[in-house]
């Protein structure tokens, strides 16, 4: 097998913070995703209080409307998935971020995992402001499960899933089934929210794994000679910032044994590859004694 003989991350590197838990309830370890989940639910039990009149108030006062936020009602953009009726879809958008978003958490740690789904949580209002220069649009209640999980499937193309499927056939599914409702029905803007969410969630993946690169555009300089600045010495200052960045980027090797320990090292990135090996070499220069 791929992961034979391979240890424990946290007993091989200490996990950096953002790679813990945020706290602990009773013994079980509780991360930003479990958080996020938790304000869902709370916000779905608030409308379920509420009843049918009180969440049709919610909704008018929360919900988005394009033409309330093209006349400046901007908080709009934010409140929207705090409408959420008790429903199935609601439980399932519930297990999938709970359920995969864990998994990103865990790799790239929850800077890394906040920043992904609150880009995430503001795309499909983008969208549909901007569709809505065309036409009304609205929209209310937690949005971006499906994404989450295209995200981890993107990850863990191989992870295998029910009945022995893998993530990437699964993934590639549900979004086949999606489009065509979206179709048949001619809702072309979630069609458009659905696919830009999707294709978000793919990219940010590539990106952060380094399989994914972006053209760096520089601006003319309009000076016209260049300057010239004199470099400082290197001091022991400098030296000291270079060590806290090595063990800085140590804090990756757990969840990259994480996911050869899932998925084999054959999963690994050639940028991922080298991270591990640097890692491996610094482990074995503070292990030689020094003369």
């Amino acid at each position: 097998m791929a992961n034979a003989g391979i240890s424990s991350p946290a007993m091989m590197f200490e996990q950096s913070d953002d790679h813990k838990p945020v706290m602990w309830l009773r013994g079980y370890p509780l991360f930003a995703t479990h958080v996020i989940v938790g304000v869902y639910v709370i916000s779905m039990l608030v409308t379920t209080l509420a009843g049918q009149g009180g969440m049709m108030a919610m909704v008018q006062y929360l919900g988005f409307f394009s033409e309330g936020v093209l006349r400046g009602q901007v908080w709009r953009a934010l409140t929207y998935g705090f409408v959420n009726p008790p429903g199935i879809g609601f439980v399932i958008d519930m297990i999938l971020l709970v359920w995969f978003g864990l998994e990103l958490e865990r790799f790239f740690g929850r800077k890394v995992f906040l920043r992904f789904y609150g880009t995430l949580y503001l795309l499909t209002p983008l969208v549909f402001t901007l569709l809505g220069f065309l036409r009304p649009t609205d929209v209310v209640g937690a949005t971006g499960g499906l994404a989450v999980f295209v995200a981890f499937a993107t990850l863990y193309p191989n992870a295998a899933m029910l009945f022995n499927l893998l993530a990437k056939w699964v993934a590639g599914v549900l979004v086949g089934v999606y489009t065509l409702m979206h179709l048949f029905s001619r809702d072309v803007v979630s069609l458009t929210a659905l696919w830009v969410t999707v294709g978000f969630a793919f990219a940010f993946v590539r990106y952060e794994q380094g399989r994914l690169q972006f053209p760096n555009l520089r601006l003319a300089s309009f000076s016209r000679r260049p300057k010239l600045r004199v470099l400082p010495k290197p001091s022991a200052h400098a030296e000291l910032s270079d060590e806290e960045e090595e063990e800085d980027s140590m804090s990756e090797v757990d969840a990259l044994l994480d996911k050869i320990a899932k998925s084999g090292i054959d999963s690994l990135t050639p940028k991922e590859r080298q991270r591990l090996e640097k890692a491996r070499e610094q482990l074995m220069k503070r292990e030689t004694p020094r003369r």
